[in-house]
């Protein structure tokens, strides 16, 4: 890989309601609003050397991704280390009751049968590994919030926090080989001592 573009899924159904979804076997549609975002990814991107699109085991990052590549023939790759993350028993509920608990809770805590944020993190490291690894010159990420702002975050040389800044729909962010490889590697190094800025 040389270089990365890479890209939050369009509106989906939970997200246009502010639900939390961290389980990809349920269905997640996306809105119509949603396709018409993925519409404006595809002409965004559409002069871009695209050889390889990843994407994750979410519906909405796949049809967020089909509907972008509509025309062009570039095969998708699922890689599930790059799956939003795992809210246990938030699944389904309100954003707001998940953000609730992710304001006061360590980087550590683990919601019941889920993941904590330091989990996701070095699990999102893993799979821009994966990115990194490919042949493929150019490749499209198609993902979530959380693991599009990981990546960015660490490219500004700054780690996870306990709420993220939302991350725009179906808008492309460009990285090179460079940049997402340091990104990468200050990711893992978060996860393996993991604090929030600031923190006493």
């Amino acid at each position: 890989m040389e270089t990365a573009i890479v890209a939050r899924h369009a509106e989906s159904v939970f997200s246009a309601r502010a639900a939390m979804n961290g389980d990809p076997a349920v269905a997640g549609p996306l809105t119509e609003e949603g396709v018409r975002q993925a519409r404006r990814l595809g002409l965004a991107v559409r002069d871009e050397p695209i050889e390889l699109c990843v994407v994750t085991e979410f519906e909405r990052t796949r049809r967020t991704a089909e509907i972008a590549l509509e025309g062009r023939d570039v095969p998708l790759l699922v890689v599930r280390e790059l799956n939003d993350i795992n809210v246990g028993t938030f699944e389904g509920g309100p954003l707001e009751e998940y953000l609730a608990w992710a304001r006061a809770a360590s980087p550590l805590a683990v919601p019941s049968g889920g993941e904590s944020r330091a989990e996701a993190a070095a699990r999102v490291a893993r799979g821009y590994r994966v990115v990194l690894e490919r042949a493929e010159r150019h490749v499209l990420v198609v993902a979530h919030g959380l693991t599009v702002r990981y990546l960015l975050l660490a490219v500004a040389g700054e780690g996870p926090r306990p709420v993220l800044d939302k991350v725009d729909y179906a808008t492309p962010y460009k990285v090179t080989r460079t940049e997402l490889l340091e990104a990468v590697d200050d990711l893992e190094r978060w996860a393996a001592n993991p604090s929030w800025a600031g923190a006493a």
